[in-house]
């Protein structure tokens, strides 16, 4: 137990080390503003180039995640509904379509879904 507890604060000690010199050595000593502004082949930018984000496609993006990984999730039913009994695998799968589908009438509900507002 000794050993481990040693080990870990080994492992923690050089890991704070090597990160404090990677903060130190990656300080930029002199900031030239000409290499700091945006480059548009040698030519003063046209607008900004800090455009806003859209959080609506943020939004989307993180929906379209989210049941991306449900949709993996639903894949492997029907490969499980020939391994298991017939009336746990409808109680299981059931329950996990109604909160499927719960989650979605939330979305929808709060105006997620829409893109133009």
């Amino acid at each position: 137990m000794m050993t481990l507890t040693m080990l870990t604060m080994l492992t923690m000690s050089i890991s704070t080390i090597v990160m404090m010199m990677a903060s130190i050595i990656s300080k930029k000593i002199n900031e030239d503003r000409e290499k700091a502004s945006p480059f548009e082949c040698g030519f003063d930018p046209m607008s900004s180039a800090r455009m806003p984000f859209s959080l609506r496609f943020f939004l989307i993006a993180v929906i379209f995640l989210i049941f991306d990984v449900e949709i993996a999730l639903i894949l492997p039913m029907t490969i499980i509904m020939m391994l298991s009994e017939m009336k746990s695998w409808m109680i299981i799968s059931t329950m996990f379509m109604i909160i499927l589908l719960m989650g979605l009438y939330h979305e929808w509900n709060q105006g997620s879904l829409e893109w133009a507002s």
